[in-house]
């Protein structure tokens, strides 16, 4: 691996970036350590801005909240993206698209994730939820043991699918969609050629692919689901003056929506339930705040969410490239550097978070509980490439909770030991638990 070399400043601006000595990148790869390992390490010695190498190109870490405003909302233009990891998974949906593509496929998808667009989806949210609180009240009844990670993604799952379809979550595509999260969790590990990549997991993306031709051919048909038309309907309709959205393009916006849509909530909501675990007051907390559809109530539910997102940001690094040089808080980054934004790390900066490492949700509720600075808590990223399901997730996450909470504690009876940092943070291993059934305030 090759550690050598400085990124030096550029002739009469800025200065040079700190950088990590070789000694430091060579100490962690000796290790084996995760890529998160190295970056935290980065981040404790040289600050919010600093250089490593990992082979020939630089790289520069950004967890200052000034510069993440800088490379994510003001500057959107001189850092970009230059390929997503999930390509194999999403082709050219809109969170790989880049340039003139990205701007027409958001725009397209905008109006459907804010406003009057999210009205159209909150009862097929609240149908969700009391399903799963159905089936949570089942399991309690018979004393059956559940994996709330599992439910959490069944969750998940059906409220995107109500949203795309306009149907219900059936057993059968639930069984074909588990696809979507088996290469989802292979591709930190799929070889770096897109063709090797693709056979490597050519038998799930052969299974999503059919999934999504006969969701597709069934909204073109014209049959709306019991829900009425959804977002697949949108695309298709979109298809008629735009011929870009071929139905390969279709696809790959359908199956983008199905893995934004439900890995980044389902992944919130099981730790979520494992901070609660390890913090039962903060639920009693959140449940006195105010009665049943109360908005204290929702505040403070909200509250656990956005703490839990807080430890465990749905998007928890933002890989750029810097396409011109820059300066960067007086600092010179020079064309061609990738960029590692980390929201993670903010979020755990003892400067912006007093005790970070501890679950408060009170940092939500409390005046003056969060630094006011919008690059100092941004779980779905910051400027104009923030995700757009932010309010969609929150909506989802915050409906659920309000039907379980009252009603039901996990009480596990094993729990993961660590963290996975791929696409997401997810926890690392299955998170058995029956369900108890306690006396709640309000």
């Amino acid at each position: 691996m090759d550690t050598e070399a400085s990124l030096g400043s550029l002739p009469g601006t800025g200065r040079p970036v700190p950088e990590a000595e070789p000694s430091v990148v060579q100490q962690w790869s000796s290790g084996g350590g995760e890529l998160i390992e190295l970056l935290s390490l980065v981040r404790e010695r040289f600050g919010g801005i600093a250089a490593f190498r990992l082979g020939p190109a630089p790289a520069v870490l950004v967890t200052d909240p000034h510069a993440v405003q800088h490379v994510l909302a003001r500057h959107p233009e001189r850092y970009v993206k230059r390929s997503h990891r999930a390509r194999v998974l999403i082709g050219d949906g809109v969170l790989a698209a880049t340039g003139a593509a990205w701007k027409r496929q958001r725009r397209l998808l905008q109006s459907q994730f804010t406003g009057t667009g999210m009205r159209r989806y909150e009862q097929r949210i609240t149908e969700a939820a009391r399903t799963t609180a159905a089936r949570w009240d089942g399991f309690a009844r018979a004393g059956q043991d559940l994996d709330v990670g599992q439910e959490m993604r069944r969750f998940a799952v059906d409220v995107i699918w109500r949203s795309l379809t306009g149907h219900p979550l059936d057993d059968g595509t639930e069984r074909e969609l588990a696809a979507v999260a088996a290469v989802a969790a292979a591709l930190p590990t799929l070889p770096a050629d897109v063709t090797d990549a693709q056979d490597a997991v050519a038998a799930d993306l052969a299974r999503i692919d059919a999934v999504a031709r006969h969701a597709i051919e069934a909204a073109r048909s014209g049959a709306a689901g019991p829900d009425g038309p959804g977002l697949l309907h949108v695309l298709i309709d979109a298809a008629d003056e735009r011929p870009e959205y071929t139905d390969q393009l279709i696809r790959d916006e359908l199956v983008t929506l199905l893995v934004a849509g439900h890995e980044t909530t389902a992944t919130t909501l099981t730790w979520l339930y494992l901070l609660l675990d390890r913090h039962p007051a903060a639920r009693e907390q959140a449940l006195a705040a105010g009665g049943e559809g109360s908005a204290e109530r929702r505040q403070a539910i909200q509250a656990l969410i956005h703490e839990t997102l807080r430890l465990y940001p749905s998007a928890w690094i933002l890989p750029r490239q810097a396409n011109e040089d820059d300066i960067l808080a007086d600092y010179a980054v020079k064309a061609g550097t990738d960029i590692l934004v980390c929201p993670y790390l903010t979020h755990r900066d003892p400067e912006l978070w007093p005790d970070p490492e501890h679950f408060d949700p009170r940092r939500f509720t409390t005046p003056g509980g969060r630094p006011p600075h919008p690059g100092a808590y941004f779980p779905f990223g910051i400027g104009p490439r923030a995700c757009l399901g932010l309010q969609f997730a929150l909506c989802e996450s915050t409906v659920l909770l309000e039907h379980l909470l009252p009603a039901h504690t996990p009480a596990f009876s094993s729990t993961p030991a660590k963290a996975v940092y791929g696409i997401t943070v997810r926890p690392d291993g299955p998170t058995p638990a029956t369900l108890e059934s306690p006396l709640t305030p309000g």
